[in-house]
């Protein structure tokens, strides 16, 4: 009867000190440590460390310990941001003969959300989705086109039978995580009815129109944005050389500040055709930035303009924008604009899509996309990129092991 009061004593004892004991320390899948990190959704400019688990940001905070880390990565020589966002894409690679497929040109540029901007309609969105979306290790989402077929050329894309905005309002609420909005583009009669669809199919299934837009006589820019855009809506190519923005003083006019005032966004999109210095460094110097840079990638855009993400961003860089200013440009804005305020964030249990950057000087050449060249000093370059907590472009080799401590190894199976 003693031994077991003694044996129920002790028992007794070793729980209360189990109860009493500190909780046993979280363990981190992965810490990026030292890196500057930026994140305007939390208004944080500061070298942090930033630590992953299960596929989510667990906690950003200043030294970290490296021993509560499975994998620990020295980033102290880099900038740390969330996972870039790029609105203007072309991915549909089953449709049109100028798009790409994502991976190879988004996770390579520490772009982890793009958007495809009005490859598909409604007519051919469930087979992209399938094809490509479902596949791809970016984040996918979509600007579904008005025109049913989507970009196919002027045949169907000048149609207005092809836009129909029921069969739109309905395919965006059959995939509202995936379609962020309703795009138009490319319509060349000299009528509004194109934006006017879009606008229509926007307003019905609660969500916002991209616009890309070619001024005809009686159908002019400030028209597009003062009368048949709503708040939020957004205009993608500011910077080509189609509109009359500029006054002969290379002045911006004032509607374009009257439009920024009621709500219009202006969005870069880059492209093969739709980005002029020219434009640029006069409206950057008078304070009329875009609110969203991005990239309009395709097949012929990669090439000569070279318009990846790094490449558009390293442009604005050197016209002037800080990297702070670039970074909330291609993650904050783009976010709140496409209305997924869950991305371009590091928030603590936010999915983990991170990039690493680092910007390197030295003299470096940019065209534009009437392949004018201007000189930097700054390029910026993705060493790294985090995709749901996973390494997926390692181009410095961060998280590897030097090879000559690593031993005897082989790829070879």
């Amino acid at each position: 009867m003693l031994g077991r009061l003694r044996a129920t004593a002790v028992m007794a004892g070793l729980l209360t000190a189990a109860l009493s004991a500190p909780a046993t320390a979280q363990t981190y899948d992965l810490l990026l440590k030292g890196g500057h990190v930026i994140d305007p959704d939390n208004e944080i400019d500061a070298v942090m460390d930033v630590a992953v688990e299960d596929g989510r940001i667990v906690k950003v905070a200043k030294d970290i310990p490296a021993s509560r880390a499975k994998q620990v990565l020295d980033v102290s020589e880099f900038y740390v941001t969330p996972g870039l966002i790029d609105i203007h894409t072309h991915f549909d690679a089953q449709g049109a003969s100028l798009n790409l497929q994502p991976d190879h040109h988004t996770l390579t540029n520490g772009v982890t959300t793009a958007v495809d901007a009005g490859s598909s309609g409604y007519k051919g969105f469930e087979k992209f989705k399938q094809t490509t979306i479902d596949h791809a290790d970016t984040r996918v989402l979509a600007f579904l086109n008005v025109v049913g077929a989507g970009m196919y050329g002027p045949e169907v894309e000048d149609d207005p039978k092809q836009m129909d905005v029921e069969a739109a309002v309905k395919m965006v609420k059959k995939y509202p995580e995936i379609i962020v909005g309703i795009k138009t583009a490319h319509y060349e009669p000299a009528d509004w009815e194109a934006v006017d669809r879009a606008r229509e199919a926007a307003e019905e299934s609660n969500t916002v129109m991209m616009v890309d837009f070619r001024p005809k006589p009686g159908r002019g820019y400030r028209e597009l944005l003062l009368e048949h855009m709503r708040p939020g809506d957004i205009h993608t190519h500011m910077y080509s050389r189609r509109f009359d923005w500029l006054d002969e003083n290379d002045k911006v006019k004032s509607y374009m500040w009257e439009a920024r005032r009621r709500g219009i966004l202006f969005d870069v999109g880059h492209g093969n055709g739709s980005f002029y210095f020219g434009k640029a460094v006069p409206a950057l110097k008078q304070g009329f930035l875009p609110d969203t840079i991005s990239t309009d990638i395709h097949k012929r855009s990669i090439m000569l303009p070279r318009a990846n993400m790094t490449t558009t961003m390293s442009k604005f860089l050197n016209l002037g924008l800080t990297f702070e200013q670039v970074i909330d440009r291609t993650t904050l804005n783009p976010a709140r604009l496409i209305r997924r305020t869950d991305l371009g964030t590091l928030t603590e249990g936010a999915e983990a899509d991170i990039a690493v950057f680092r910007i390197t000087k030295g003299k470096f050449g940019f065209l534009d996309s009437g392949l004018e060249k201007m000189i930097g000093d700054k390029k910026i370059f993705c060493a790294m990129t985090i995709r749901k907590g996973k390494i997926v472009w390692d181009t410095e080799g961060l998280s590897a092991t030097e090879y000559t401590n690593a031993g005897p190894y082989t790829n070879f199976k």
